[in-house]
């Protein structure tokens, strides 16, 4: 498996290091995303997606993606697991997803924004997919002082996962700002 310093050179490599992404480059912003997940105990595999979580792009981010044509790229340096969690997370139709965090139960299925077929998700890659992306949110949210943005979702979010990402949201939105006026 490739180190940390392959896989922060891919996008040396494929010149995303430099792209802005929410006050930081979209590096800095990854590796933040790395290093949350190492610390909520997530094992190598998704902490190698949360570094690669918004390479193909997201519907919010669209600095930097790699073509769809260089799955099988990453798929080798990151492994199958990790690079179809990185790939879904940027594929996400949000809408969709939002919804299904307040369901209850599956079946659990990604609507893919790239090509618009369904993705079926077992439980396990719903609850990491639902994680990477909660993580990502928090690791920006207050750079990007858009508290607002899906708030319910990701509220939702944190309460299904419970444990640490609830503890994590609590913790970031401490920090908002209080109104004015």
């Amino acid at each position: 498996m490739a180190t940390f310093k392959e896989l922060t050179d891919f996008f040396r490599t494929v010149g995303a290091d430099e792209v802005a992404h929410s006050e930081k480059t979209y590096l800095a912003h990854a590796i933040g995303v790395y290093q949350d997940m190492k610390a909520w105990g997530a094992e190598g595999e998704l902490c190698r997606a949360a570094l690669f979580h918004s390479i193909y792009g997201t519907e919010l981010f669209q600095r930097f993606a790699l073509p769809l044509e260089r799955r099988n790229e990453l798929r080798q340096l990151i492994g199958d697991r990790a690079e179809r969690l990185a790939y879904l997370n940027c594929a996400m139709d949000r809408p969709a997803f939002d919804a299904d965090m307040f369901r209850t139960t599956g079946p659990w299925r990604l609507r893919d924004r790239f090509t618009g077929e369904d993705h079926p998700l077992s439980e396990a890659e719903f609850a990491d997919l639902t994680r990477l992306h909660l993580c990502d949110w928090l690791e920006q949210v207050e750079r990007s002082q858009n508290w607002d943005y899906r708030r319910e979702a990701y509220r939702q979010m944190a309460r299904r996962l419970g444990g640490v990402a609830e503890a994590s949201y609590e913790r970031v939105f401490s920090n908002e700002p209080a109104p004015t006026g």
